[in-house]
C-alpha cells in the first residue's frame, strides 16, 4: 500500500450505503491513485459491478482475504 492510499473502512456502514460510498470514493480518484477498501466480507460482487461500469479503468489487488477482514487496494488507471 502506498503511503498516500486512503483507507475506506465500510464495516460499520449500513449495507445499503456501502456501494454508493465506495463508488463515490472511486469516482474521486485521480488516475494513478488508489484507496484501500476494508470490508467484513469478500467484495467480489463489487468487482463485477466495477468491471461492468468501469472496464479497463481500475486495478484490484487483494491485500488481506478474510476470514473476518478483507482489504482490497482499488486504483484508477484511466480518466
Amino acid at each position: 500500500m502506498a503511503s498516500t492510499d486512503v483507507e475506506l473502512d465500510v464495516r460499520e456502514e449500513a449495507p445499503k450505503d456501502r456501494h454508493s460510498l465506495i463508488f463515490s470514493t472511486f469516482a474521486a480518484l485521480e488516475p494513478g491513485t488508489a484507496f484501500v477498501l476494508v470490508n467484513d466480507h469478500d467484495p467480489k460482487p463489487l468487482r463485477y459491478q466495477l468491471e461492468a461500469e468501469n472496464a479497463g479503468e481500475f486495478t484490484w489487488e487483494y491485500l488481506e482475504e478474510g476470514p473476518d477482514v478483507w482489504r482490497v487496494r482499488i486504483g484508477r488507471t484511466a480518466a
